[in-house]
């Protein structure tokens, strides 16, 4: 009796057994691999076609990442005293709400040498899709390698197919929440392999008011624009999406440049046409007036349907659960350092404007593993680094050997 069955996505072959699946996926690579450098460089290429880019600048994005330049510099800084090797076949679990977020760490794990089953959620938008048809050119053109080492599935949510794809892998690498890594950790890896999780993140911008205040006009659009590009690419719920803002100085001037950035961020929306729908303002209503409620916010303001202001209670928390697209929390801080009382593990990326690195690095070592694993400026929210959560992608992707002469 044949099992569960998969539809494979890339290549395309229609749907299958989970075990003809498996018994599919062959082949050998090495890290570092030519062919998938080609691969993968023609695939960049490809997304970065102006169409593309300016439709969905997510795209572009996932395009300069997978330049040949990166690709070699990854490949570079991975080698070391021992010899790596592949750790053989990668089950991706991506998120369902953040469509590029799979490209990566599958791009990733297959530049160093990996056999790869990804699991694209039946859910996934029109840019995963878009993403599909860009792969399937690159392949017309790769080595046949690329076809027998990788495969993209989509399934619904079946417990015999990710048990039996969780029983076969090396490593399991799973994005999307708790929920889902508490799920997904039902299914028993082999003795030998591992998880590799990242559950519930939230995040956060720091601005230094006088900087802002100080700043030329040209500036702040561009700062502006930038925060923009941070929230509303993915609606708010990429997990390094900045969901509260810490406005740094004094109170007078916190309150002038808060104001300030408000006007220009609900410009730049304007001009973009940036809105929700009606459900989603009404969420966004329920959410920031249950913060009142609680206590938690003090005031509420709306610009449309598509920004809302919430100014926290002095010593309340800031909320880490996502609120509706375009919710922004904001609490006045007097000195940076006064986030090491506020910071939680689940922090994941702090966005900043107006402070010297030398501030930023002696913050780091203040919180000492406490949270935050990214301090990047605004607009660099949603780029994707091969250091991610703290953890060395491409190092994780492979295992050390040890010759010893």
């Amino acid at each position: 009796m044949p099992g569960p069955e998969v539809t494979v996505r890339f290549p395309a072959a229609g749907r299958v057994p989970v075990e003809v699946l498996l018994g599919q996926v062959r082949g050998r690579l090495e890290t570092g691999d030519e062919r998938v450098r080609a691969f993968l460089a023609a695939f960049g290429r490809r997304l970065l076609r102006p169409a593309s880019a300016r439709r969905h600048p997510e795209l572009g994005s996932l395009g300069f990442f997978l330049r040949p330049s990166e690709l070699a510099r990854t490949v570079e800084e991975a080698a070391g005293e021992h010899v790596r090797v592949p750790r053989g076949l990668v089950f991706h679990v991506p998120p369902a709400n953040v469509d590029t977020v799979f490209v990566y760490s599958w791009a990733l794990s297959a530049l160093m040498g990996n056999r790869n089953v990804v699991r694209l959620s039946p859910r996934s938008g029109p840019v995963a899709g878009l993403i599909l048809d860009t792969l399937h050119e690159a392949l017309a053109e790769a080595d046949p390698a690329i076809a027998d080492t990788q495969r993209i599935v989509s399934y619904d949510r079946d417990d015999a197919v990710t048990a039996a794809l969780s029983a076969a892998c090396d490593l399991r690498v799973v994005w999307g929440g708790d929920d889902t890594v508490n799920a997904l950790r039902r299914h028993a890896l082999a003795p030998h392999a591992r998880d590799l999780v990242f559950p519930d993140r939230s995040s956060f911008a720091v601005i230094r008011a006088a900087a802002w205040s100080g700043a030329p006009e040209p500036v702040r659009v561009s700062v502006a624009e930038k925060f923009v590009n941070d929230a509303y690419w993915f609606d708010q719920a990429a997990c390094s999406s900045p969901g509260t803002v810490f406005w740094v100085g004094t109170a007078g001037d916190c309150e002038a440049a808060r104001a300030d950035f408000g006007d220009h961020v609900a410009r730049v929306l304007g001009e973009r046409g940036w809105g929700v729908d009606a459900a989603m303002a009404v969420e966004k209503r329920v959410a920031a007036y249950g913060l009142a409620a609680d206590g938690v916010a003090e005031r509420v303001e709306f610009r449309g349907n598509a920004l809302a202001d919430v100014t926290l209670a002095e010593g309340a928390a800031p909320p880490r659960r996502w609120l509706g697209a375009g919710t922004f929390a904001h609490a006045r801080i007097g000195a940076l350092a006064e986030l090491g009382a506020l910071v939680e593990r689940r922090d994941q990326t702090m966005t900043h404007f107006g402070f010297a690195g030398a501030e930023l690095e002696e913050l780091a070592r203040g919180l000492a593993g406490r949270g935050v694993d990214r301090m990047v400026p605004v607009g660099g929210a949603l780029s994707f680094h091969r250091v991610w959560d703290g953890v060395d992608l491409p190092a994780e992707f492979t295992r050390l050997v040890t010759v010893t002469r």
